[in-house]
């Protein structure tokens, strides 16, 4: 990685694909040099994977930055919150030794995922003609109570007796729902003790943290905003409605935490050296017989589900867009070493639909659907990489594949990874 963050710096990582582009372990180099790693969006929908030496983390809601000493981590009003998984998530983290406690702050304004939000997106997702391709962990349904102005707040665990009356009335009616469309119904004694238990525990982790960003960068703290899932399953500009239910995009990372726009630095995008998606939805890209040989070296499995992810070539089209959406100044390419073994690499340059060539995606899925990929092809370095440290030493072939990756998206490249570890990162030139 490059030369140390200046002092009150602020970044935003996000993701230029469908999800899982490795945003965890970019995140973890960066907060090397960086004070503060703020979540603006998404769930424990999301996984973010890290390996520190011989020790693997798989975090779903708490930044990854909580993996350096010291670095303090906000998860903001943007995001929403199943109390009873992150308080797991927590105690996951403290027994392996990572201190959390004056280091984690929650917003008090995030919105929580409750037990019925989980059955409604179970419920949803086995309905004929409706499958999304969800993690069915409450997500989408829980924003759905947040815009319909339903919803409950972290402030709202900090008064027990008011939040448990309103909750038992809540769950009563939704119970009378998913009796008529014969869903499993929530257990109303056991979610009212739970979500106690964990509010108990919580407390001292909720805080107003708008006021708390802004005192953090009057005192020159520098930043990270740590994007969950990818700009392709953004609500507004992805493949909808295959698509998550918050903004995935940069722009998310400000509504979501309460942080001024023009305060913003530089926006990092993270992509793989291919593309990969989970769950239902077009991808133009996709090769089967790429899948298969990924899959069948153990890689491309989601860190939160365990599916294995949908594999193609890298899609310039989609990552172009995605450049444009974001404002991304910046790449890091990631699982470059996926493509070792490979004697000839194709990269889907354009689209063609109807006779037509497309330079950026349709907002139909439809059309979308039928698009297919138009593909150049680049000469593989069938040379193992996972032990190169530098960009002078990868491959001539591989050098050669990411300029052009550069060129065709619109961004220089400036960070390589190739491979899990924290060590496997390095900076181009």
């Amino acid at each position: 990685m490059k030369s140390p963050a200046k002092k009150g710096l602020a970044q935003i990582l996000v993701g230029g694909q469908w999800g899982d582009e490795g945003k965890g372990k970019i995140i973890d180099v960066l907060m090397e040099h960086t004070d503060v790693v703020v979540r603006s969006q998404g769930g424990n929908n999301a996984g973010h994977t890290v390996e520190v030496g011989s020790e693997k983390f798989v975090l779903h809601l708490i930044p990854s930055g909580i993996l350096r000493p010291g670095r303090l981590c906000v998860i903001g009003n943007g995001t929403v919150i199943d109390p009873v998984s992150i308080l797991e998530e927590i105690r996951g983290l403290e027994a392996r030794g990572i201190k959390t406690k004056g280091r984690l702050f929650i917003s008090d304004r995030a919105h929580l995922v409750l037990p019925y939000h989980r059955l409604i997106d179970a419920g949803r997702e086995s309905q004929k003609g409706r499958k999304i391709g969800t993690t069915k962990r409450g997500i989408g349904p829980a924003y759905g109570d947040k815009i319909a102005r339903i919803g409950f707040r972290m402030h709202d665990l900090l008064d027990p007796d008011t939040f448990s009356t309103k909750l038992r009335a809540q769950c009563r009616a939704i119970n009378a729902d998913c009796r008529a469309r014969n869903w499993e119904q929530v257990n109303i004694p056991a979610t009212l003790r739970d979500l106690a238990a964990a509010a108990r525990d919580l407390q001292p982790y909720i805080v107003e943290t708008v006021d708390l960003l802004h005192r953090w960068r009057q005192a020159g703290k520098s930043f990270l905003f740590e994007g969950a899932q990818g700009t392709f399953l953004d609500i507004d500009f992805g493949t909808y409605p295959y698509v998550t239910s918050s903004n995935t995009t940069a722009a998310g990372a400000c509504t979501g935490s309460g942080f001024p726009p023009h305060a913003i630095d530089r926006v990092i995008g993270v992509v793989k050296a291919y593309t990969t998606r989970v769950g239902e939805g077009p991808m133009p890209s996709q090769d089967d017989a790429l899948g298969d040989y990924l899959h069948g070296l153990g890689r491309e499995f989601g860190a939160t589900t365990g599916r294995a992810r949908r594999c193609g070539w890298f899609d310039a089209v989609l990552v172009r867009f995605a450049r444009i959406i974001n404002g991304v100044d910046q790449w890091a390419v990631t699982n470059l070493d996926g493509l070792d073994a490979l004697d000839r690499i194709p990269v889907c340059v354009a689209y063609s639909l109807d006779g037509k060539r497309l330079n950026a995606p349709p907002s139909s899925i439809t059309d979308l659907a039928r698009c297919r990929p138009i593909l150049k092809t680049f000469k593989g370095w069938r040379r193992d990489t996972s032990g190169i440290r530098s960009w002078r030493k990868l491959p001539a072939e591989a050098r050669a594949y990411l300029d052009a990756l550069a060129h065709l998206t619109g961004s220089p490249i400036t960070t390589i990874s190739v491979g899990p570890g924290r060590e496997q990162t390095f900076s181009c030139p």
